[in-house]
């Protein structure tokens, strides 16, 4: 064993006996909390759990201590948690987890686990503090709501296939139509892709085949209007990397505005044009939405339905941005701003 080696572990050893000493307020206040608290030393090494955990898991005081903590989780959960584990603790990165603990009754329990690391006056990390806390229930009720999401969607998308059978259908019977019966169908068919993309998703039912720029999940959505393909809908501006967790969001607040559009605003006219502009503003992204040539307007309409709602919601909760809109005489324009680096990883 070389002098350096030592050096270190008898360093390692002098702190684990320190923070064993200081840790007796802590680990006092730790069991008195309602919440399963865990603690490590600065190798990962457990030697801390408080009253909650036993009383949780029921096994035995000291016997989850080292290691052997990562054998409470189902089996299934064990190598992407140990996985994620040591990657914090070589980077220092907070860790957080969802996974299945086992309970004092054998069945497993879905909880999510956080840890902070604790660091010195010169930032080395003296000890890891973690949580566990239960979230079977709400992760039940998750699931069972993206059940009903994808039976939903299930349901839509058989409606917009039986609106195309009834064009085809519609357009054997009057051949002199059929040109105007195949745009239609193509556009209903766009309407189904636009649905995909905007409705809830979970990690496992996201779509795998979102554009990846920002002027792609837009045009995307916007294909189904005639508008696009006469050049009043215009989108310029800088184009941005988009990712799945951005996409959603952004989809859904075009889609809507699209939508309202149509029914109310600059797209219900044969003279109407919206203008989409995009650009960064420092580290902040903003897209602009404006409407000329439809319906004058008189002010900001006296209620707002379930889609604006829906739109501040993805804006402000889903990506921690801004939605500003302005009700022009000559049309809406609504700003949507949010960091960069929430639309893309």
């Amino acid at each position: 064993m070389t002098d350096t080696t030592f050096s270190a572990e008898s360093g390692l050893v002098a702190a684990r006996n320190a923070l064993r000493d200081h840790d007796v307020s802590f680990r006092t206040m730790a069991d008195a909390l309602p919440q399963m608290v865990w603690s490590t030393l600065p190798d990962g090494f457990h030697d801390y759990y408080n009253a909650r955990w036993y009383e949780f898991t029921g096994v035995p005081a000291g016997s989850t201590d080292g290691e052997a903590w990562n054998g409470m989780f189902h089996p299934d959960d064990q190598d992407r948690a140990w996985a994620i584990w040591r990657h914090c603790l070589e980077t220092g990165e907070p860790y957080e987890i969802d996974y299945r603990l086992r309970h004092y009754s054998g069945e497993y329990r879905w909880t999510i686990g956080r840890a902070l690391p604790v660091r010195d006056g010169e930032g080395q990390i003296v000890r890891w503090i973690g949580t566990c806390t239960d979230i079977h229930e709400t992760k039940l009720v998750a699931q069972q709501n993206e059940i009903l999401s994808r039976e939903l969607s299930h349901r839509i998308k058989n409606i917009f296939a039986v609106i195309a059978g009834l064009v085809s259908l519609s357009s054997r019977q009057d051949p002199g139509h059929e040109g105007f019966a195949a745009s239609l169908k193509h556009r209903i068919a766009a309407l189904g892709r636009a649905h995909e993309f905007v409705r809830p998703h979970s990690d496992e039912s996201r779509p795998t085949d979102l554009p990846e720029s920002l002027h792609g999940i837009i045009r995307q959505i916007l294909e189904p209007y005639p508008a696009l393909g006469q050049a009043r809908i215009v989108v310029s501006g800088d184009d941005f990397k988009i990712d799945d967790r951005g996409a959603t969001p952004i989809a859904l607040v075009i889609h809507e505005l699209a939508t309202n559009a149509a029914k109310y605003g600059a797209l219900c006219s044969s003279d109407g044009k919206v203008t989409i502009c995009t650009g960064s503003d420092g580290d902040d992204l903003r897209i602009e939405w404006e409407e000329t040539g439809g319906p004058m307007l008189d002010g900001e309409p006296a209620r707002s339905g379930f889609g604006t709602k829906l739109m501040e919601l993805s804006v402000v909760n889903q990506l921690g941005g801004r939605f500003d809109r302005a009700w022009r005489p000559e049309g809406l324009a609504a700003t949507i701003t949010v960091q960069r680096k929430r639309i893309a990883r």
